[in-house]
């Protein structure tokens, strides 16, 4: 289903909301992001001395789960709902879904940027509501995640990547400021992006009925 006729917050709304949600949670959301990172990033720096293969793998294994559990926390984040740093592994508590759909995410942007690099970012965004989808809807399969968010971005990956682009000066500061700065600008994107998804997610269902 295609919904031609909605229209979502602009750029700097879904800015300005992520800002006003942030206050007096940034402390938390950049320990979220700070700790997500280091986990995720961890086991290809250690297996890689072995077996690189084995470092994707586990990799897949703990990132889904935690970028469901993140997710989630930015999700509580833009709904005024209370949340703590453990809820970062919640996700484990959907482990089978979350795993097969990290893993999912990444064969099918894999092969489509074996084309070409623009129809890999065009998958990424395809699939960037994964997540989202899979914290409001836990009983579903990753697949039908995977269908959900594909649904949900029919004509809406371009207003997400511009939304992203946005970002980009902040980005450059970050490097200027030997990444210091990214400990801000993360939970600034993600709550941008949860943001995207919370008003997306309404006006479509409002069109739906």
């Amino acid at each position: 289903m295609q919904f031609e006729n909605v229209t979502i917050k602009t750029n700097s709304e879904l800015r300005r909301s992520a800002r006003e949600q942030l206050k007096g949670n940034w402390g938390t959301a950049i320990l979220l992001c700070l700790i997500f990172s280091i986990i995720c990033g961890s086991p290809g720096l250690i297996f890689s001395k072995f077996n690189p293969y084995a470092g994707q793998i586990f990799g897949i294994i703990i990132g889904g789960p935690l970028a469901l559990g993140l997710n989630t926390c930015f999700l509580k984040l833009v709904r005024h709902e209370s949340f703590m740093f453990e809820n970062l592994f919640d996700g484990f508590k959907n482990f089978s879904s979350s795993v097969i759909a990290q893993l999912l995410i990444t064969i099918f942007v894999l092969l489509w940027s074996l084309l070409l690099l623009i129809p890999g970012i065009i998958a990424a965004y395809r699939y960037s509501m994964v997540f989202y989808v899979l914290s409001d809807n836990p009983q579903i399969g990753a697949m039908e995640a995977l269908n959900k968010s594909k649904e949900m971005m029919l004509g809406f990956k371009w207003k997400l990547f511009c939304l992203h682009l946005t970002f980009l000066g902040w980005a450059l500061l970050g490097i200027l400021t030997l990444g210091i700065g990214y400990l801000w600008l993360t939970p600034y994107v993600y709550g941008a992006t949860a943001n995207f998804y919370e008003n997306l997610k309404t006006t479509q269902q409002k069109e739906m009925y």
